[in-house]
């Protein structure tokens, strides 16, 4: 691998890394910082990007600023205290926020209400008010709560209610900013580029990697942990945020990835469970981020990890039904987690020659002087144990730390262990050729099969050394 300081467009910021919720958790009384380890859990991220929304928002939450009971059935609801809450969630991560607003059931007043109350309370974290979650599938039935519209629902219709809800919105709040369409179909977004919103902030989008939730074809796009790192999920990402991406720059607005995820198939699938499931967020992330993506949450909720979604970043450990004040974190999460150190840097032209299923990316920041790389080895541990790895680094850096999440394979569920940043040690395993002398090393997980402590950085300024299979691991390197 070589990693340079050529810069090559786009950055990776806080907001890249971020996370989704329903809009029913707005209501969730464990979202104040002083009821639950959530802060402190969401902190790990950086200041990662919030966003509120979901099936539930058009289904089943119902706001009110008077204190009234919900008008057709929705089973939260949301008030202004819970929003006052949220402020005091975004005061400890230091997150931008955005926000869906009902468009289920049709009532502009009430929603111009909720927006003006979100800009009031939450200042300049609120970034953008998303008017309805995915109004492509009101009319479908299979979804929790079924269909909010009836057949004669298109995207023009959508564009007529969408328009008179941000004019409700901007009558209370002239500024507010309108994000859209939420949808993953590139002619609603048109539709909502070409609208008559003023103030629009961005071009949001969805898209889960696997969503053919029938199919047992690998590689495919069904449910299964080899397809999330597979090389054709990149060809897949490539293609469909490039609708978004192509979409958001004809209209001249961000694009946004407001709701994303492993899989979207719902029940019992367990894939996201999977150490794999780290691996790819990692990959995914960085690699939306060079492809032009602003902005991105990964979809979860503040449910049981027995029971709840199983692609949720964070869950209860609690038994399901109950409730805890303390959430644990998914192996996707892990995989988050290393990417904090690259956040505000600018990636670079990074290569990578031989070594299977394996890539990297590196970002350069702290005016030149400070190169992160993450590689990403979906080479199966138990298949492969690792694999020998040589760094070539531009003159005058050297390795300051690394990090690294790693799992005994790559469908092991629930067991990615954590190397956390540390300077190499001393001794460094490599069974590769060209072997230079160390002066430095790896994390722990990283042995191969055969390792020799042959390793690290040689005369020739290069790292060699022997990196785990199912792994994810981040160098650091200063100049100087």
């Amino acid at each position: 691998m070589t990693a340079s300081t050529d810069k090559t467009g786009p950055g990776l910021t806080a907001d890249n890394v971020g996370i989704s919720f329903e809009a029913t958790d707005l209501a969730d009384p464990r979202l104040d910082p002083a009821q639950s380890n959530l802060g402190e859990q969401l902190k790990s991220l950086g200041s990662p990007a919030l966003r509120f929304g979901g099936n539930a928002l058009d289904r089943r939450t119902f706001w009110t600023s008077k204190g009234e009971k919900p008008k057709h059935g929705e089973k939260t609801t949301i008030t202004p205290d819970d929003l006052k809450r949220l402020k005091k969630l975004v005061g400890v991560t230091g997150s931008s926020v955005t926000i869906g607003i009902p468009l289920g059931t049709y009532d502009p007043k009430r929603g111009a209400d909720m927006a003006a109350h979100a800009v009031d309370i939450l200042g300049d974290s609120l970034v953008g008010l998303a008017i309805g979650n995915e109004p492509n599938g009101y009319t479908v039935k299979d979804v929790p709560s079924g269909a909010v519209r009836g057949k004669g629902w298109n995207k023009d219709k959508y564009v007529e209610q969408l328009e008179v809800y941000a004019k409700a919105i901007h009558a209370k709040r002239p500024d507010a900013p309108i994000i859209g369409p939420d949808v993953y179909d590139g002619a609603w977004m048109e539709a909502f580029a070409g609208s008559g919103v003023k103030h629009k902030k961005a071009i949001s989008q969805h898209w889960y990697q696997l969503y053919e939730c029938d199919s047992s074809q690998v590689p495919g796009r069904g449910p299964q942990a080899a397809n999330l790192i597979d090389p054709l999920a990149k060809k897949a990402a490539k293609k469909n945020l490039g609708i978004g991406k192509s979409k958001a720059d004809d209209a001249g607005l961000p694009l946004w990835l407001e709701e994303t995820g492993p899989t979207s198939c719902p029940g019992t699938n367990d894939t996201s469970l999977t150490n794999a499931s780290a691996l790819w967020a990692a990959d995914y992330t960085m690699y939306a981020a060079t492809l032009g993506v602003e902005r991105m949450a990964m979809h979860s909720m503040l449910g049981a990890c027995n029971g709840g979604a199983p692609m949720s970043l964070i869950c209860d450990p609690a038994d399901h039904g109950d409730r805890s004040n303390a959430f644990q974190v998914r192996p996707n999460m892990l995989g988050l987690r290393l990417l904090v150190p690259s956040l505000g840097g600018h990636f670079t032209r990074t290569s990578v020659s031989g070594g299977g299923n394996m890539s990297a990316y590196t970002v350069v920041k702290n005016d030149g002087r400070t190169l992160v790389t993450t590689v990403i080895n979906a080479n199966d541990a138990a298949k492969v144990g690792g694999n020998p790895v040589t760094v070539s680094m531009p003159a005058g850096f050297s390795v300051s730390s690394a990090s690294q999440v790693f799992g005994e394979s790559n469908d092991v569920k629930s067991a990615t262990q954590v190397v956390p940043a540390n300077p190499l040690p001393a001794s460094v395993p490599f069974s590769g050729d060209g072997a230079g002398g160390s002066s430095s090393a790896s994390p722990s997980g990283g042995a191969s099969s055969s390792p020799a402590s042959s390793g690290g950085v040689g005369d020739d300024g290069k790292l060699r050394i022997d990196l785990a299979g199912s792994s994810v691991t981040v160098f650091v390197m200063s100049k100087g």
